[in-house]
């Protein structure tokens, strides 16, 4: 079992930045990737950014030279640092771990 916990949600206008946590207990393998996905209403789940056990990341091109995903295995924590945020960020954010999921943090952006 994995438990997930997401924080850092909230509103901020256009061209601003916000920064989510997540922190993980359980059964956490620091080898395997954590993953941040978020649906936006009526819109389909969508990966935004992953991290390897190793630090490799990858993004989705819509968040590409705006958002960095980090982790911290000592404090089995992963973060995303959203800069330069558009109204078309607005969406659930999710953080992801061996195929378990969180509750959702709701980030919304202004026009």
């Amino acid at each position: 079992q994995v438990q997930l916990v997401e924080s850092g949600g909230g509103l901020v206008q256009a061209g601003g930045s916000l920064r989510l946590s997540c922190a993980a207990s359980g059964s956490i393998f620091r080898f395997n990737a954590m993953a941040w996905y978020r649906q936006a209403p009526g819109k389909q789940r969508e990966l935004v950014a992953t991290i390897t056990g190793g630090g490799s990341t990858n993004y989705a091109d819509s968040v590409k030279g705006r958002f960095t995903i980090s982790r911290d295995n000592a404090k089995n924590t992963v973060s995303l640092q959203m800069n330069s945020l558009k109204p078309e960020d607005t969406a659930v954010y999710y953080c992801v771990h061996r195929g378990y999921w969180g509750q959702g943090t709701q980030v919304t952006v202004s026009s």
